[in-house]
């Protein structure tokens, strides 16, 4: 073998090494295949990541939900890390994926997942495990008594499709609602319209600034007042452009929101924050504890949270002596066509991380799945204003009798709560959904940035000009890099920096090729003197 051929063979072999060095650092796990039989032999133990909003009784719910299952299935051990903040819980398994450590079941939501399933085969695709006759929906192997397909409502499963297949199954559903005191309303001359609108909420809100000679409000008599407090500014500014029919984004994720209605919506917003007429959670802080002590009229936050809202709100922050007695109304977000109402849709949903071994991914399948029967899914929607994500849990009587029960007591059957259920049970054929892409979740982030920006600028003093809002796009496009995000942002599309192993790879690629065109050169000179 001549010295040009063993420099080339060597040369290649080296690339050829080095390369599955690196797509082992960056390998996927193979595609999951439904194994025939669950091997009820072997014993398996599963991580479930849950997320709950600082309520014990949801806690619990996990608990003996773990504990029930555990019964059905002695093989299976179910082990929960708990967690307050679903940003937590997103950055731990981006972190994990890295190490194939992640959690078998994952409480998250849809915007999350489609950042996870980025990596090859992280997140198991759903739909052969709901179609399969032994261990899918209702199916015939189950040892509970699982919903059909048919059952999980449609919308809410809806939310869980990326990119044509399901990489979760929804387990609890929420909306926003906007928990009112009605007594300040009346007081300050008002009646309230059957459905919210943004012109009355504006209205009566600038009536709650006025003061009198001691510079107390004259609504509440008190030195504190912020009429209307909206918890998430990403959803504020989401629901107003979809009820105004302005972009968002595109399902492959074109960036639609730097628009002239965002721009008109941010200079109404700009207004009310300059008189004090309006504020953010993160701002000022939780809207249900302004609106409890008396200092706030119109508060909106998920009816997840209704337990916190009202005069005699279970879970509430403050102390027992700064509440104040009111009378609480719960309605749906305010609108611009009262014709055709529109509100979000959220709530967690639960996916399955992919393994080496397809029967600790269908162990894991088997726990998601128990999390949609009936004992867990009216139990965990009894602890707030949640609605179960299953027609079979909807229609039962035992649901039924829960919401019939509306204001018997101040815990269980607390009115604020049921009534924030009844009223995405109500609205489901109006909620929606925002596409779903590899930042999205940045997306939302962005849209409720803006309206934070504005109202602590005009807090400022700031000037608010067209300079102002090119300044305001740049920034949040550069904090949230939305520039390489899904498609065209900005005239241009970044797909961002090559990974290490493929700058590494292709260095590597090039010098092999610049040294065997030294050796061919070599052995081209070596022969024209063998020849002379």
């Amino acid at each position: 073998m001549t010295a040009l051929k063993k420099c080339i063979l060597i040369l290649t072999v080296c690339a050829v090494l080095f390369s599955l060095s690196g797509c082992h650092d960056s390998r996927g796990l193979p595609g999951f295949e439904v194994p025939e039989e669950f091997d009820t032999s072997r014993s398996f133990e599963i991580t479930f990541w849950a997320k709950n909003d600082t309520n014990v009784n949801q806690k619990r719910i996990y608990e003996k939900a773990m504990a029930d299952f555990h019964e059905l299935y002695p093989n299976i051990t179910v082990n929960m890390k708990a967690y307050n903040d679903y940003s937590v819980i997103y950055n731990d398994v981006i972190t994990n994926i890295s190490t194939n450590t992640t959690p078998n079941v994952c409480i998250t939501y849809p915007d999350h997942i489609a950042t996870y399933k980025t990596g090859a085969n992280v997140v198991v695709p759903l739909d052969n495990l709901f179609d399969d006759e032994k261990y899918g929906f209702g199916g015939s192997e189950l040892r509970f008594d699982s919903p059909t397909k048919e059952e999980v409502i449609p919308q809410f499963l809806g939310e869980c499709l990326l990119d044509g297949s399901y990489y979760a199954i929804p387990f609890m559903r929420s909306t926003e609602a906007c928990y009112v005191n009605k007594t300040f309303v009346e007081k300050l001359g008002y009646t309230l319209p059957d459905v919210l609108t943004w012109d009355f909420i504006w209205e009566v809100s600038e009536a709650a600034t006025k003061k009198d000679s001691d510079g107390n409000f004259l609504v509440n008599g008190q030195k504190v007042m912020i009429p209307f407090i909206y918890k998430s500014t990403d959803n504020m500014m989401i629901q107003m452009l979809r009820q105004k029919g302005a972009g968002y984004s595109t399902e492959s994720g074109d960036i639609l929101i730097f628009n002239d209605t965002a721009k008109e919506l941010l200079e109404e917003i700009s207004k009310h924050a300059a008189t004090g007429a309006f504020s953010t959670f993160k701002i000022s802080s939780y809207p249900a504890n302004f609106l409890n002590a008396g200092q706030c009229v119109f508060a909106i936050d998920s009816t997840a949270g209704a337990t916190w809202m009202g005069s005699h709100a279970p879970l509430s922050d403050i102390s027992e002596e700064n509440f104040v007695e009111f009378e609480t109304e719960v309605f749906p977000v305010p609108q611009f066509d009262t014709e055709n109402p529109s509100m979000i849709s959220q709530g967690p949903s639960v996916c399955i991380f992919n393994k080496d071994d397809p029967q600790e991914v269908l162990a894991s399948w088997l726990f998601a799945q128990y999390l949609l029967t009936n004992d867990v899914q009216i139990a965990y929607s009894q602890t707030e204003g949640y609605v179960p994500v299953t027609s079979k849990a909807q229609d039962s009587e035992e649901y039924a009798d829960y919401l019939s029960r509306c204001g018997e007591d101040y815990n269980a059957h607390y009115d604020v709560k049921i009534k924030a259920s009844q009223l995405l049970l109500d609205h489901v054929g109006e909620t929606f959904v925002t596409p779903v892409f590899n930042g999205s979740a940045s997306l939302r982030s962005a849209a409720g940035q803006m309206i934070e920006n504005v109202t602590k600028s005009v807090r400022r003093n700031e000037k608010i000009d067209d300079a102002y809002y090119d300044k305001l796009y740049n920034d949040i496009t550069s904090l949230y890099r939305l520039d390489s995000v899904g498609g065209d942002l900005l005239g241009k599309k970044d797909l961002g920096e090559l990974p290490l192993t493929a700058k590494l790879l292709l260095g590597s690629l090039c010098a092999a090729w610049a040294v065997i065109a030294l050796c061919f050169a070599a052995e081209s000179i070596k022969k024209r003197k063998v020849l002379k």
